[in-house]
């Protein structure tokens, strides 16, 4: 059954919504809807809805997919790639408009940088509304594989906040 919502767009912006769902871009896809609804103002509500509805007609998915499962070999090769060994590896908190993901580094004190080695990404935020998190699945996974991976390269692992999303935990090299 054809969403009434979308009969109403103007050609110009169905082809516009659909454009941006084939390139993932589904906030800005929810927003040209938005910005193209008429009066009465249409609720953000039912624009994730019928974004969500052409996701699913282009085959698309609207949920973010989850990342593979981390591999300690794959891991542990990309460290050895580094320009120099990590002093630690961290796992940090970030996120997006989908939702909370788990970043593992490796970190250096001089210079004080780190190193991009996985992304750990179980699902997007919608599984807090339907009460499927907490335990973060991707916090696990990261807190398991990191913590393996640092005692294989004999440094320590640091993971501030493993209960809960937090990107403004203290980090390793700030701890004393």
């Amino acid at each position: 059954m054809e969403n009434p919502l979308w009969n109403r767009l103007p050609a110009e912006v169905r082809a516009q919504v659909d454009a941006l769902v084939l390139d993932d871009q589904k906030l800005a896809a929810v927003k040209a809807v938005l910005d193209a609804s008429r009066e009465p103002r249409t609720s953000l509500h039912e624009c994730s809805r019928l974004v969500a509805e052409r996701c699913a007609a282009l085959g698309r998915r609207f949920r973010p997919a989850p990342s593979a499962p981390l591999d300690l070999e794959d891991l542990v090769a990309e460290v050895r790639a580094l320009p120099r060994p990590p002093a630690a590896v961290e796992a940090l908190w970030d996120g997006d408009t989908e939702g909370w993901f788990v970043v593992l580094v490796g970190v250096t004190l001089d210079p004080k940088t780190e190193h991009h080695l996985a992304t750990v990404r179980h699902g997007g935020d919608i599984r807090a509304f339907n009460g499927e998190v907490p335990p973060w699945p991707e916090a696990e996974e990261a807190s398991r594989i990191g913590a393996a991976l640092a005692g294989r390269l004999d440094v320590p692992f640091h993971f501030a906040s493993p209960g809960e999303p937090d990107d403004t935990a203290p980090r390793w090299w700030d701890s004393p």
